[in-house]
């Protein structure tokens, strides 16, 4: 793993589960991991219910947008995070891959798109947590 490692979350519409882990793990790293997220099926606009439960935080998501998962994205990274996009999901040796198995916010009411952000939230910084202590 290179010094200031690369995540890369990758979902289906890149619009919703894979934009909330993106946004919160830039806020947590404060510049000490470089993140990126994608979708193998890339949506037109943002989950605007997501878009508001990470706004309610105080997060902004106004230079996102969502963006098709490549072979080179996922070259790019260190760690990649999929939620839903499963084999679509280029695999490629010296990645270490984790498979979040997290609700799709889209359709969600806002309540129930609180408690999927917040499970993403929980991941997140249970995700930065290990990249601080290093590999064992």
């Amino acid at each position: 793993m290179t010094e200031k490692p690369t995540v890369l979350f990758a979902c289906v519409h890149n619009a919703g589960r894979s934009l909330a882990a993106k946004v919160l793990l830039e806020h947590y790293a404060q510049g000490h991991v470089t993140v990126l997220s994608a979708g193998s099926e890339p949506g037109a606009i943002l989950n605007p219910a997501v878009v508001e439960v990470l706004h309610e935080r105080g997060l902004s998501t106004q230079n996102e947008i969502p963006t098709l998962l490549s072979f080179a994205t996922v070259e790019e990274a260190d760690i990649v995070v999929t939620m839903g996009c499963g084999e679509t999901c280029p695999v490629l040796p010296g990645r270490s891959y984790r498979d979040w198995n997290v609700s799709d916010p889209a359709g969600q009411p806002l309540d129930q798109v609180r408690i999927i952000v917040d499970e993403i939230d929980q991941r997140v910084q249970a995700l930065l947590a290990e990249l601080a202590n290093g590999p064992e």
